[in-house]
C-alpha cells in the first residue's frame, strides 16, 4: 500500500509569487492554476491513501472550490476532512481562515472516521481513520515548543486506545527534527519510516525535517522518498508498506 502525505500550503504556490503584489499576499489571492498540477502530481504516484495538510475547503482564495472535494473527485478517492480550529475558536468566525483544514483521501473502504482536538495551540484538528487492519492518524502540530509536546501527549493517550496497529503521519513542526519527538514514539512503539532523516521543508533547498510518517510493530515499511516537487512550501513524502 501507498501513503501519500503532502502539505499544499492552500495551493497558493511555493515561489515569489506568492509575494505579489504585497508579502503574503498569495494567502489571500490564492493562485487557481496550482490546484491542477498539485492534483496530477498526486494522481501520478497512484496512492492508496492520501493526507493533505492546509487544504481550503472553500474559502473566497480558492473561489469556493473545497479543495478536498475536488482532488478526491479527480481521483474517484473518498475524503474525510475538517477544519483545524475548535469549535470554540475564533478562528471559526474570520474569513478565509475559518475554511482552512486538513483531509485524508482514501481509495479504500473506511471502518470508522473520527474527529479529534487538542487542548492546546491554535491548530487543533487530529483526524482518525480506521481501516480494515490499522488505524491512522493526521496532525498539524504547533509551532510553539511547549504546544507540541502538550499535543503529543494528548496523541499519544488516542493512541494507546486504539486496538489496531497505528500510522502517525503530518506537519509536526519540529524544528529540530527526529530528535524533538523521539521520546514520543519511544512511549507510543513508534518507528519513523525516513530513516535517513531526509528534510521536507523548505522544498526549494530542504533542511527541516517537519513532516513524518510514523508506524508501530505489524506494518513494515517497504520504501520511502520525498520527491523534489514544489509546488508548496513543503515537499511531500511518499510511504510504501505491508502489514504483516
Amino acid at each position: 500500500m501507498r501513503l501519500l502525505q503532502y502539505n499544499i500550503r492552500y495551493a497558493v504556490g511555493g515561489g515569489a509569487g506568492m509575494h505579489m503584489p504585497l508579502p503574503g499576499a498569495g494567502y489571500v489571492l490564492g493562485n487557481q492554476t496550482v490546484l491542477p498540477d498539485v492534483t496530477k502530481f498526486i494522481k501520478s504516484t497512484d496512492p492508496d491513501i492520501v493526507g493533505l495538510i492546509e487544504v481550503d475547503t472553500g474559502s473566497i482564495r480558492s473561489r469556493k472550490v473545497n479543495q478536498a472535494e475536488k482532488i478526491a473527485a479527480d481521483l474517484s478517492m473518498n475524503t474525510s476532512y475538517e477544519t483545524k480550529y475548535g469549535e470554540k475558536s475564533i478562528n471559526q468566525i474570520l474569513p478565509i481562515v475559518r475554511k482552512q483544514g486538513n483531509a485524508f483521501l482514501t481509495s479504500r473502504r473506511v471502518h470508522g472516521e473520527r474527529f479529534h482536538y487538542f487542548d492546546t495551540g491554535i491548530k487543533r484538528l487530529i483526524i482518525e481513520l480506521e481501516l480494515e487492519h490499522y488505524a491512522i492518524f493526521l496532525v498539524h502540530l504547533s509551532l510553539k515548543y511547549r504546544h507540541r509536546h502538550l499535543q503529543m501527549r494528548r496523541l499519544y493517550d488516542l493512541i494507546q486506545d486504539t486496538t489496531k496497529p497505528v500510522i502517525v503521519t503530518g506537519d509536526f513542526n519540529t524544528f529540530w527534527g527526529e530528535n524533538e519527538i523521539y521520546l514520543f514514539m519511544k512511549a507510543a512503539g513508534l518507528r519513523s519510516a525516513n530513516e535517513q532523516g531526509l528534510p521536507t521543508y523548505p522544498s526549494r533547498l530542504p533542511r527541516k525535517e517537519l513532516d513524518f510518517v510514523l508506524y508501530q510493530d505489524g506494518i513494515d515499511v517497504t520504501g520511502f522518498e520525498v520527491p523534489d516537487i514544489r509546488l508548496s512550501d513543503h515537499r511531500p513524502i511518499i510511504c510504501d508498506f505491508e502489514l504483516r
